[in-house]
């Protein structure tokens, strides 16, 4: 499997969870994250997979590439605070892309992902970036990476937040997500913490989080 097969076939599942019942339900409610609504978080989702048509068909900038996790380390918005400028902006987003409800959100994803699927696994590995970064891009396999990172974690936020099982994801789509975890955790805590939570339960570390 490509990542692009993994992208799209990880943003499949993730739309499926978007679209269930209980999610419709739930929609003005809270989520599991702090400030966070679940109409919001399933706009943040979305926009996972939303941006990528415009990314790869755009010309190519002049920013200087980096790798992914140059490009985290210069982001750094892994320790900003829930109510920092830039998570309130994500928020936002999510809540401004929903505006037109669920079923509607939706189908916007799917048509994206059926778009995607013609044009994606031809795709150059060309630099892209979002418009919120700084003034970097990163080769496109490495952001798909990322964009399964964010699929598979928030997945499991709105499942949690509306009551119902996690998807399961593929194996090795699991691998990816959690190879970049840890090297995002080696970013903030020393190596032996992650050895040890890994290996020695008797000396773990109460938390060895990426973020």
């Amino acid at each position: 499997m490509t990542i692009r097969e993994d992208f799209l076939t990880t943003a499949r599942i993730a739309l499926d969870l978007m679209r269930h019942d209980q999610v419709a339900k739930n929609w003005d409610q809270p989520s599991a994250l702090p400030e966070f609504g679940v109409r919001g978080l399933v706009g943040h989702i979305g926009y996972q997979a939303l941006p990528l048509p415009s990314m790869i068909s755009s010309p190519v900038g002049d920013e200087p590439v980096v790798s992914l996790m140059e490009h985290y380390a210069r982001a750094n918005w892994t320790e900003l605070d829930v109510d920092s400028e830039f998570h309130s902006r994500i928020r936002a987003g999510g809540e401004k892309l929903v505006t037109e409800g669920h079923e509607a959100f939706c189908a916007q994803v799917e048509q994206t992902l059926e778009d995607l699927g013609k044009t994606l696994p031809a795709a150059e590995n060309r630099p892209v970036r979002m418009p919120h970064w700084g003034p970097w891009a990163v080769p496109l396999d490495e952001y798909l990476i990322s964009r399964l990172m964010e699929f598979v974690v928030h997945s499991d936020d709105l499942a949690v937040s509306v009551g119902v099982d996690t998807p399961e994801f593929p194996r090795h789509v699991n691998e990816t997500v959690i190879d970049l975890l840890t090297r995002m955790s080696l970013n903030r805590h020393k190596a032996i913490d992650v050895v040890r939570a890994f290996s020695r339960k008797e000396r773990a570390p109460q938390d060895i989080t990426a973020f």
